[in-house]
Parts: structure tokens; C-alpha cells; sequence
């Protein structure tokens, strides 16, 4: 496990981020204000990692943990959690095979997140990726269905790693519920763990993604329970303030078009917010719990763009965000007055992470929610 002074070199350090609702902006441009004014003081956090991305806040706002390439020995994400007073960074991840997904507990001193490094050839496939890169490959982009995936949680210092899924298939998409006690998360376990009709096995072995269901277990991986049951990708999970519901975004059968949707924390009364006929998806709550933000391609397949909707869906979704190139996997900071999200609009047109004020006023006028 690399310390501190290891990585520190490798991984941008921003110091004092967010005091309370303050926010100290010392080494980063601002840039213009986005769209129709819902982000102001907006700038570029991340800038010397590889690509960054899925970054995420702990209730009290004083720790920031999020995804990162950083290390040359390792092609993949690892995971890496900031005290956002000192600035400091600890890699919480084993630093082996592929991560993703994490998420910091509401109360407590840990870390969740999706890892392959207990696979026997992790290394190798490591490996594999490194030399494939220095031929100049190029491959369109296609998320990775490992079936090693299995969610962990660790302390913030990357020791005491539980494996909390401990399943073949892939486990991952985790966030804990704001009192701690439950884990939403996807996972296609069934297509190794159960009996599946032959319809569904074509399906699998067709697309991995195609038996992905979303998942709710107690905090320490027990009592496991499926909410959602189709033959579609259901994914990316996380919950409302409150605590009582989940949101997801749910694959259309061709894979092409996604849409958003919420439900009860036990499966029921499940609710389609969104009808864009586009690649909808990475939903996440308003602290207000009056609206939901997500990302959206409905102005052109390689052009994502940040949009919000009120919880019903009774509104017409509003747009955030207008620039060319890749914004999403947004997450507000968690007294509402901020948003953190990842975006290519930069010179390499590498995925950083990206921060500004958030207008909450003008976001419930713009939705008709005053």
C-alpha cells in the first residue's frame, strides 16, 4: 500500500476546498459561467492525474473520495479519498487490477468501493492493457463487465479491506444509504448463480450488461435483495436524502437509449422520470430532494450534456450544462451549494473533475418548483 508521500507527487493536491459552504479557490481559472447561470465559478479541480472521475462527498463535506489513473505500473482506476482541510491524499484501494464506483460512509471512517484485485489474473491483465496502449490502439469506449468485480469497504487508510459481496459476476455501482445502514448497488450474479431460461443465457452471452439488476443489502453484505427485474441494464444506484427511495437509470433492450427512473428502497412504486429517447443516465439527488440531475447525449451521440428534472418527472427536463464533449456523473456537494462532475473539456481531452457554485433558486424557478 503506497502512503501518502508515495502518491503525493502523482495526485493533484487542492487544499482547503470546501470549509463549511465556503469555498477557497487558490490554484485553479475560473471559467465562464455555464449554460443559463445554474453553475457559477466553475474550474477544473483535477490536472495532474492520467483521468479522473466519480467524485463524491462525505455528509459532513471533509472528505472527497473519487477514481483516478495515476500510477504507469497500472492502467486502471484506483481509488483515492482527500481531507478536504489539509488537502492530503491516501490511495484507499489495493493498487492491483481495476476499480471503480466509491463512495464514503455518512458517519463512520470508511470507504466503499468495486475492485477486481482479488482476481488470479489481475496482474496480468494489467499487463495486457499496458502493452496494447503502447501499440496506439485505439478502441470506441466500452465499460468493462468484469466478473471479478466485488465491492469492498475499507478504512481511510486502506487497510482492513472486507469484501462484502464475495460473488462471481460483477458487483459494483455501491452507494451506502445517508444513515449507513444499507447498500444499493447493480450486479448481473444471477447469471452465474442461477438457473436462467435459455432466452436470458443467449442474452448474457451476447451482452454481459443485459442481466444487470439493481440490489439492496444491509451494510455488512447480509440479507441481500433484487428491486428491479428485467432483461435490460439496471444500474447506477443511489439514494434520496431522505433515504427512503433509490434512482437509477434503466437501458432500453437495444442498449442505445437509457432513461431515469426512482423507486422505494423495497422495489415498489417505481417511477420513469425521464422520456428522452436519448442515453440518459448517472442520476443523483439534490440535497432539497426536490430534484435529480443527470447526464444526457439527446444533443448528439459524443455530446453529453448535465440536465435536471424535478422527482415526479412532471416537468420538462432543464438543461445545466453546453459544452462540447463528454459532462457527467454529476453529485452535489451535500448542503446543495456546490456540484462536482466529470468532463473531457480540456486540451487532452482526458475525463478531470470540474466544480462550481450551484444556483439551488434558479434551479427550482427553472423547474417550476418555487
Amino acid at each position: 500500500m503506497r502512503n501518502i508521500k508515495q502518491i503525493s507527487s502523482r495526485v493533484t493536491r487542492v487544499s482547503a476546498l470546501i470549509t463549511g459552504s465556503l469555498l477557497t479557490m487558490a490554484v485553479f481559472m475560473a471559467t465562464n459561467v455555464t449554460a443559463a447561470g445554474f453553475i457559477t465559478e466553475d474550474h477544473q479541480l483535477s490536472d495532474k492525474e492520467k483521468r479522473v472521475g466519480e467524485a463524491y462527498y462525505r455528509a459532513d463535506q471533509q472528505w472527497m473520495v473519487y477514481q483516478a489513473e495515476v500510477a504507469d505500473e497500472n492502467p486502471f482506476y484506483q481509488i483515492y479519498l482527500q481531507d478536504l482541510t489539509s488537502g492530503k491524499v491516501q490511495q484507499v484501494s489495493p493498487g492491483t487490477g481495476k476499480t471503480t464506483c466509491a463512495w464514503v460512509h455518512p458517519s463512520q471512517n470508511k470507504v466503499l468501493f468495486s475492485s477486481t484485485h482479488e482476481d488470479a489474473e489481475a496482474q496480468a491483465k494489467m499487463h495486457a492493457e499496458i502493452e496494447r496502449r503502447k501499440t496506439g490502439e485505439r478502441k470506441s469506449y466500452a465499460w468493462d463487465y468484469d466478473e471479478y468485480y466485488d465491492i469492498y469497504e475499507t478504512d481511510f487508510e486502506g487497510n482492513n479491506i472486507k469484501n462484502l459481496t464475495n460473488t462471481l459476476g460483477y458487483d459494483a455501482e455501491a452507494s451506502w444509504s445517508p444513515d449507513g445502514k444499507y447498500i444499493a448497488f447493480a450486479s448481473n450474479r444471477r447469471a452465474y448463480t442461477d438457473d436462467i431460461s435459455d432466452e436470458e443465457a443467449v442474452l448474457f452471452k451476447n451482452n454481459a450488461s443485459a442481466l444487470i439488476d439493481i440490489y439492496i443489502m444491509n451494510a455488512d453484505g447480509s440479507n441481500v435483495k433484487r428491486l428491479t427485474h428485467t432483461r435490460t441494464y439496471d444500474g447506477g444506484p443511489f439514494f434520496s436524502p431522505d433515504g427512503k427511495r433509490i434512482v437509477w437509470r434503466r437501458f432500453s433492450e437495444n442498449g442505445r437509449e437509457a432513461e431515469i427512473f426512482t423507486m422505494n428502497i423495497d422495489g415498489t412504486n417505481k417511477k420513469q422520470v425521464t422520456r428522452l429517447k436519448a442515453m440518459s443516465w448517472a442520476p443523483f439527488y439534490h440535497p432539497s430532494g426536490e430534484y435529480i440531475i443527470f447526464s444526457t447525449n439527446i444533443h448528439g451521440h459524443r455530446n453529453f450534456e448535465l440536465y435536471m428534472v424535478d422527482v415526479n418527472g412532471k416537468q420538462k427536463p432543464v438543461r445545466v450544462t453546453d459544452k462540447e464533449g463528454f459532462d457527467g456523473l454529476p453529485v452535489f456537494t451535500p448542503d446543495g451549494n456546490y456540484l462536482t462532475w466529470t468532463s473531457d473539456r480540456t486540451p487532452e481531452k482526458k475525463g478531470h473533475l470540474f466544480h462550481g457554485r450551484w444556483n439551488h433558486e434558479k434551479a427550482m424557478e427553472s423547474l417550476s418548483l418555487k
